[in-house]
């Protein structure tokens, strides 16, 4: 039996199985990285875009957003291969839970392509928000970004809810606490875990590195894919090297036999 039908057969037999995505999932639909070979940081000083920055400086902050958004998102990025094979699970009551240090939305967007009529949808934890929405720091109000992002590039620095609050990108700003309630639940599925996959994820930053070791130490079977090795390889049962659109949709082909 190879490692890919192990995860299968650890997958088929589980009652909670949830995974954990990083940039490499969305990579191959051309989201760019933001470190690495060309990645944003590159372009961009990661220091203008604090959550100190934003409360000290909101206008300059946002000028800076909108080049920044240009450059992350100047086409059209859809799903692909390995969000649908995860968005198929979930539908076959394969999957829990979707845990992802992305902020693209396109785990949502492959929910919905094969939404069905169900109630126990599985869960998408952005643990660091998400590109697409805008939040009022006063009221608290999201709203989608693009009508708010024309506002500020039409000159509306910065871009203000009708409350008279500040519209920030609700998204998790360097300096700035990840939500706690979404971290306890991310930390809560892990040690629940009969199964947790780590797909696409370096495995460096908080809560990404503590997450499958949370689950191995509370006996899950860990499987970790991604192209390059990671600190916690040494804790998991089945290390797979090779491209996630390949292997994802391999996976889900064998659950389902």
């Amino acid at each position: 039996m190879d490692d890919l039908e192990r995860l299968a057969d650890d997958i088929r037999d589980a009652e909670t199985v949830v995974a954990f995505t990083g940039a490499g999932i969305s990579q191959p639909s051309g989201v760019p990285t933001f470190r690495g070979d060309d990645g944003v940081w590159d372009k961009f000083d990661e220091g203008q875009f604090t959550y100190g920055r934003f409360q000290r400086n909101p206008e300059g902050f946002w000028a800076d957003r909108i080049e920044l958004q240009q450059v992350m998102f100047d086409g059209e990025y859809e799903p692909n291969a390995a969000h649908e094979a995860l968005a198929a699970m979930g539908r076959d009551d394969n999957l829990e839970a979707i845990l992802t240090q992305n902020t693209d939305g396109l785990h949502g967007e492959a929910a919905t392509s094969v939404r069905e009529e169900r109630t126990d949808e599985p869960s998408i934890l952005e643990l660091h928000g998400n590109s697409q929405r805008v939040r009022c720091i006063d009221c608290g109000k999201r709203m989608e970004d693009d009508p708010i992002f024309e506002r500020a590039t039409n000159g509306e620095l910065p871009p203000t809810c009708d409350c008279g609050g500040v519209y920030k990108p609700d998204v998790v700003l360097f300096g700035e606490q990840l939500p706690g309630a979404v971290i306890q639940r991310a930390r809560s599925l892990a040690g629940e875990s009969d199964v947790f996959l780590a797909i696409g994820s370096s495995l460096v930053v908080e809560p990404a590195a503590s997450l499958p070791r949370l689950a191995a130490s509370s006996g899950a079977t860990v499987g970790i894919v991604n192209l390059e090795s990671t600190p916690v390889d040494s804790s998991a049962d089945v290390v797979v090297r090779e491209d996630v659109t390949d292997v994802l949709p391999k996976i889900r082909d064998l659950v389902e036999k």
